[in-house]
């Protein structure tokens, strides 16, 4: 198995190693692992497991997963991740080109369809799983000039900056 497996699978089956929305945080805890921040609020809770960010709502006195979030942009910059992942799923790259992710997403059975292409990330849904891929658009969004594009250890127009997951969608 590979990063692109871990990506496409949460992009189809909006779950990681079987929790997902309406998960509580110990069955995250018990599926990811105890590697983690956690940033509660007033019933809310902003769980961070560097790769993989969680939001949880509390509905009748219990929180429970309201939207799963794969930073895949992080990686760049070294970010270390969760054991069980490399673990299940083997070395993550840096960056993940969207065409590729597409291709598996589509080999699974699945369509990708264009969201949002206004802006400088470009937003596509996968049809029929709330889930969502954030891609670069433009990687020098300001205009300062200072992104180089031949410089494949920072981000580039059709990488995927994120994978994200919520019920509303």
């Amino acid at each position: 198995m590979s990063d692109l497996d871990f990506y496409a699978h949460v992009a189809t089956c909006c779950d990681v190693f079987g929790a997902g929305i309406g998960s509580s945080p110990d069955a995250w805890e018990a599926a990811v692992g105890p590697d983690y921040l956690d940033d509660p609020g007033k019933g809310l809770l902003r769980r961070d497991y560097g790769l993989l960010e969680l939001s949880f709502s509390e509905a009748e006195g219990q929180l429970s997963c309201s939207g799963i979030s794969v930073q895949v942009h992080r990686l760049v910059h070294g970010l270390s991740l969760p054991a069980s992942l490399p673990g299940t799923y083997g070395e993550f790259a840096p960056r993940v080109r969207f065409a590729q992710l597409r291709d598996v997403i589509v080999s699974l059975g699945h369509t990708v369809e264009p969201d949002d292409l206004s802006g400088d990330v470009h937003r596509y849904r996968v049809a029929g799983t709330g889930a969502r891929v954030f891609v670069i658009n433009d990687p020098d969004p300001y205009g300062d000039g200072d992104h180089d594009v031949d410089d494949q250890a920072v981000h580039q127009a059709g990488d995927v900056w994120a994978v994200s997951v919520a019920p509303a969608w």
